[in-house]
């Protein structure tokens, strides 16, 4: 049985990303937390030291959010009315990334699931800064959803890796979980820049398709060129459903996202993309 937890602020980028869960997990037996946090619009210091009761704003933000969540609970019911899903509401005077966490170890969340849209709506940058300060904060897979996506089967994934991971568990079931639900085939994306591996890498390697070996999988290289590059060019000559990556402290998903570049593969990236973290709630 799989916990998913779907954040929403109500919008119809939040509702596409829901929709994507329901579908990607349709034949599993999930329970999905319907998540909403808020804060009244004149949060601040005092506020906060003062008993919020006191000003009975709370609890009519709260009312609203309660009933947002029912609506899109019914919603829910009538457009998929799945019996495999259990759906829970709840809302939360707290900031997004807490409550996450909090949900998460709680409720033994497997995946975040949330759409990519930043609160400016420019079209150019694909992961609003809620989605990076989950990806970068919550010790959880975080499946980011892009707005307009429509759900398909993710046959096709992309995996790009530097093999300077030593990969546990927690790294790759989360992968091994979606693809077993389908006909699916790995495509391991490693970018070269004319050294041989080392032997940490070749031994990493190994590891890997030990994990895969009872997958479809393919190993993939490219050579000269960035990992974005890389990413964006596999993407055209192949139908890529679903790109992968290890947020690894030190790699290249931190460079890619972490150094002023939050954005710079977002161009062509128009396709789900599943972050898991490279330490877990237990490690």
């Amino acid at each position: 049985m799989k916990n998913i937890l779907l954040p929403t602020d109500f919008s119809e980028n939040s509702w596409n990303a829901i929709s994507y869960a329901l579908n990607l997990f349709k034949n599993e037996t999930c329970t999905m937390y319907l998540l909403n946090t808020y804060t009244p619009v004149i949060y601040h210091v005092e506020y906060v030291l003062v008993e919020p009761s006191r000003y009975g704003m709370a609890d009519a933000v709260r009312e609203s959010a309660l009933e947002q969540l029912d609506e899109f609970k019914t919603r829910i019911k009538k457009e998929f009315n799945n019996p495999k899903h259990a759906i829970e509401s709840m809302a939360a005077f707290n900031n997004l990334i807490s409550e996450i966490k909090d949900i998460v170890k709680e409720k033994a969340i497997d995946y975040v699931v949330m759409g990519t849209k930043g609160a400016t709506g420019l079209k150019e940058v694909l992961f609003g800064s809620n989605t990076v300060h989950v990806f970068k904060n919550v010790k959880c897979p975080v499946l980011a959803i892009p707005d307009g996506f429509d759900f398909e089967t993710p046959h096709e994934v992309l995996f790009p890796t530097d093999y300077e991971i030593n990969y546990k568990d927690h790294h790759i079931k989360p992968i091994l979980d979606i693809i077993s639900l389908y006909n699916t085939r790995v495509n391991i994306l490693h970018a070269t820049y004319g050294y041989d591996l080392s032997e940490a890498q070749e031994e990493n390697k190994k590891v890997l398709e030990k994990y895969f070996e009872k997958s479809a999988y393919l190993f993939q290289s490219i050579s000269n060129q960035t990992i974005e590059e890389g990413i964006n060019n596999f993407q055209l000559k192949a139908r890529i459903n679903l790109l992968v990556m290890i947020n690894n402290k030190h790699s290249f998903f931190e460079n890619l996202f972490f150094k002023n570049t939050i954005n710079k593969i977002g161009f062509h990236l128009n396709i789900p993309f599943l972050v898991i973290p490279s330490k877990n709630n237990k490690t």
